[in-house]
């Protein structure tokens, strides 16, 4: 079957509204409901109804027969119409009584007649004397029983109530047939069924009126939304929760998870298999601290706290509904990530200071040797020049016999140009050595790791006893492992905290975002077969020494390609004084 297409604007109206006619009832909720609930209702009292007014037929016309029956037994047991057998003409005995009886008990007829079945009483009298009519004699005048049967007679179908009357001797000498119209007993059960119908009609409406306010109450909780609706915002919500770079644990109001995305399995180390979902957060993550919002009520924020092995700043929200607590949610951020960001933002502040120090000093000796050439003062400004030219090219050839690597020469030089600027005097040992170039990675860790702890050498020197900070660094590749020592003429760290000191957060210096640099130290070594140790300086102040595996040095298929990116770099070393310090 062919469906046009509409081709005018107005055509493509009309077609958007029959199709809105069409899918009205499919897209309304309230309507599916009521339809559903109305529908069910009204089947199920259909049902019963139907079955309780045939059953109540069943009842009346079984009541009908019995009542015919009854009457019968009656009749047959009257001395009278026994006595009336003996007469020549027993129909003027038993007419009369047979008609009072028919009308005391609102019989259609009462028939009585003898063993051949002919009538000695009938309605009509006119019938008196003729056979008797539907051919269901025979139990009663042969067997002698009382029964309740279903014929056609002359006056129509009728239930009767059949009964054999015997004379004394106790031989069957003729039968009482009483019986009651069906279209009576179809008006009694009609009668007493329009009630009943009635009634279930009464209950379908009512069953139809609470369906659509059952209807209404649910689209107000759902909140006017539709089903499908509803799906597409779960399945948003399940996108978003785990494409998020939070982790998310929610529980109910007895402490059950209800909740947990992808982040959060990652944090906890576990699987997307794992069932997390009912389970007592208390034994997932017993440091949660959900059990107590649950129990308060209040909002936490900005929390540290680890979760599995990571260091996590949390927030704590309780769900709460018409004022009642109905469950709790935490959210979870990596504290390490926030630590890499804060670190970025002051390394980047640090090398704006550096740069700053930088061009100032250098503009002061240009307006120097300016001043001296103005003086004609040449000799002095050629001395000036040749010592300058001459520590920079002093430490640019150390470390470009000394370390293979270039990355981590400029890291070393903007630290020496650093310390020079804050009044430190930086000596790197002149045993120092590394003989192969850096991985990529084996880069980041060693500008890391030397770049922190020159860092917080030169600032405990110059906040120790003495007028002259001085910092020393030592740093080898022989053997198996790589070692950096670095050593200052600080106050040195009290023993109390010799164990403290490489926790995150923990920091002796005064001020934010302090405690950083040494954990990220303690963390790169181990993170690369390595660990950090404190023991106490020659100079008189601490003294560090990190160890790492040699894994983080190129391979011999590697050096290769760094020797030529080293060769490149040393000619163009001259201008590394604009490096930037790291700190990790």
């Amino acid at each position: 079957m062919s469906v046009s297409r509409p081709r005018t604007l107005a055509d493509l109206q009309r077609w958007r509204r029959t199709r809105a006619r069409r899918s009205w009832y499919k897209r309304s909720f309230r309507l599916q409901v009521m339809l559903l609930v109305g529908l069910l209702l009204a089947g199920m009292l259909l049902a019963q109804g139907t079955y309780l007014n045939h059953r109540k037929a069943e009842i009346i016309s079984q009541q009908m027969g019995e009542r015919a029956l009854a009457v019968a037994k009656t009749v047959a047991s009257m001395p009278q119409i026994i006595n009336a057998f003996a007469i020549p003409d027993p129909a003027f005995i038993i007419q009369p009584l047979a008609e009072r009886i028919r009308h005391e008990t609102g019989a259609r007829y009462v028939v009585v007649g003898n063993a051949r079945s002919i009538r000695y009483s009938h309605p009509v009298p006119e019938r008196i004397g003729k056979p008797m009519v539907g051919g269901d004699n025979d139990q009663a005048l042969i067997h002698g029983q009382f029964y309740v049967s279903e014929a056609t007679g002359s006056l129509g179908t009728a239930i009767r109530g059949k009964a054999p009357i015997w004379d004394e001797e106790g031989n069957i000498i003729g039968l009482v047939s009483v019986g009651f119209m069906m279209d009576r007993v179809a008006m009694d059960v009609a009668r007493h069924n329009s009630f009943g119908w009635a009634l279930v009609a009464l209950m379908i409406t009512l069953g139809f009126a609470g369906a659509y306010w059952l209807s209404q109450h649910l689209k107000k909780v759902i909140l006017g939304l539709e089903p499908y609706e509803i799906a597409r915002l779960a399945m948003e919500k399940e996108a978003i929760l785990q494409s998020i770079h939070e982790g998310i644990l929610a529980v109910n109001r007895e402490g059950h998870i209800t909740l947990v995305n992808q982040q959060a399995r990652r944090f906890l180390n576990l699987d997307d298999e794992h069932v997390l979902l009912g389970q007592p957060i208390r034994e997932v993550v017993p440091n949660s601290r959900l059990l107590e919002v649950l129990r308060r009520g209040e909002q936490e924020f900005d929390q540290e706290m680890w979760l599995g092995d990571h260091p996590v700043v949390v927030n704590r929200v309780p769900i709460l509904h018409e004022g009642e607590i109905e469950g709790a949610v935490a959210t979870f951020r990596s504290r390490r990530e926030i630590v890499d960001l804060s670190q970025a933002l002051t390394q980047a502040s640090r090398d704006v200071d550096m740069l700053r120090a930088q061009a100032h000093e250098f503009s002061n000796k240009l307006y120097t040797i300016s001043g001296l050439l103005q003086l004609e003062r040449i000799e002095e400004a050629l001395a000036l020049i040749h010592q300058e030219t001459e520590r920079a090219q002093a430490q640019m050839n150390f470390l470009m016999r000394n370390v293979a690597d270039a990355v981590l020469s400029g890291t070393l030089l903007g630290k020496l140009t650093r310390a020079r600027e804050l009044g430190v005097a930086l000596e790197i040992d002149e045993q120092s050595s590394l003989s192969c170039p850096l991985t990529p990675t084996g880069q980041e860790v060693m500008m890391g790791v030397v770049g922190n702890l020159l860092d917080n050498a030169c600032h405990a020197a110059l906040n120790g006893p003495s007028k002259e900070p001085n910092v020393r660094l030592f740093f080898t590749d022989l053997g198996e492992q790589l070692l950096i020592e670095v050593e200052d003429n600080g106050p040195g760290v009290p023993a109390q905290f010799a164990e403290s000191i490489f926790q995150e957060g923990f920091s002796t210096k005064a001020g934010k975002h302090q405690g950083i640099g040494l954990a990220l130290v303690a963390r790169l070594c181990r993170q690369h077969g390595g660990a950090v140790t404190l023991e106490e300086s020659e100079l008189g102040g601490a003294c560090f020494i990190a160890v790492l595996d040699r894994s983080i040095c190129a391979q011999p298929d590697q050096q290769q390609s760094q020797q030529r990116y080293q060769h490149r770099s040393q000619q163009q070393f001259q201008s590394s004084t604009k490096n930037s310090d790291y700190d990790g």
